[in-house]
């Protein structure tokens, strides 16, 4: 287990991994009944539910059945009483990207049976559903990441589910580090591919088993980005005047939580990436293999040193993360909601 929260759907968490619930021996409650409550026929009592067990069961696997995730779903759509066509992953400082949803019906992660939960400063931790620009959508305020202890299978998970729901489009948003020269900070990059550095090493959300009801077991990505979506966000851009802080460019996802290295981001940039984050690739091969329509973005909040100094101002950090999301908003929050309103008007 790597810490993950077990929800029975009520909303109560009665398992945590390494969590003590009062015994001073570090047991969890599972194994402290076990130990402390045999029943005398050679069996041993557990305080835990069927359903808790499963969701137990289900947590500490690397991946999740078809059978789960569509239950998932389908609290989801009973929940909310709607089928969202739309899917967002807001970024991190992009949370705001939920905020504008009209009638929302929200969920807190840890209420989602099965859900992992999100850890990082600036990912909320919930599922907002309603409408937005006419369109039904659903948009997780706060991802998963790899660096969290999550399988990258778990990190993608959500998409999945998004599918079950009905969603046929995903928009993933991000923040990165701009590794090309030309980008400056608050700048947006519309991306148009990404060099996959954690497949490089043999990881991939499509590891094991393939279920042909999501999708094929070799699923290709030479068009992962929609080219429609790309050109419709650039003539949203100009009409925003925001064009000169729009580019379209490939990114790359490394596994963190430690930022890059000097030499790392010269590999990178001479192998022709653009910005650098630490997210959205293993969600985007998800979404495609579901045969799902992405679109995808990086806010530039940081620009990355590519020279070696003694400088501290050159060092990424997370506040100036945050900071600059922060800034960012309106202008983010304005694209994605222009962009929904376009697919909404085209499928009317």
């Amino acid at each position: 287990m790597t810490g993950y929260k077990v929800a029975n759907g009520n909303g109560s968490t009665n398992v945590t991994n390494g969590s003590t619930n009062g015994h001073s021996n570090g047991l969890s409650s599972a194994e402290y009944t076990a130990q402390e409550n045999p029943t005398g026929n050679g069996k041993i009592r557990c305080d835990l539910t069927p359903e808790e067990l499963r969701a137990l069961r289900v947590l500490n696997e690397d991946t999740y059945p078809y059978e789960v995730i569509e239950e998932i779903a389908d609290f989801i759509v009973k929940g909310s009483g709607m089928r969202p066509k739309i899917g967002i992953i807001c970024g991190s400082g992009l949370g705001s990207l939920a905020d504008i949803i009209q009638d929302p019906k929200i969920f807190e992660y840890e209420k989602i049976p099965n859900f992992p939960v999100s850890t990082v400063e600036g990912h909320a931790g919930r599922l907002v559903v309603g409408t937005l620009e006419g369109a039904t959508v659903m948009a997780m305020q706060g991802r998963f990441h790899f660096y969290e202890g999550y399988p990258l299978a778990k990190c993608s998970m959500p998409v999945r589910v998004m599918k079950l729901c009905g969603v046929e489009y995903l928009f993933a948003t991000n923040a990165a580090g701009g590794i090309n020269p030309r980008f400056a900070v608050g700048d947006i990059m519309l991306m148009h591919d990404h060099v996959n550095m954690l497949g490089f090493a043999g990881n991939s959300p499509l590891q094991g088993p393939n279920d042909p009801r999501f999708g094929p077991r070799f699923p290709a990505l030479v068009n992962s980005y929609n080219k429609d979506l790309i050109n419709k966000a650039i003539e949203i851009g100009k009409a925003m005047g925001i064009e000169s802080n729009i580019h379209v460019g490939v990114y790359s996802c490394l596994g963190g939580p430690n930022y890059e290295t000097i030499a790392e981001l010269k590999a990178l940039r001479m192998m022709g990436v653009d910005a650098v984050g630490m997210s959205t690739v293993h969600e985007v091969i998800t979404a495609r293999h579901c045969d799902m329509k992405v679109f995808a973005f990086s806010l530039i909040t940081n620009k990355c040193a590519t020279e070696y100094s003694d400088k501290k101002d050159d060092e990424a950090n997370h506040e100036e993360v945050m900071a600059v999301a922060k800034t960012r908003q309106k202008a983010c929050c304005e694209l994605v909601a222009r962009l929904i309103r376009e697919i909404h008007l085209a499928s009317a």
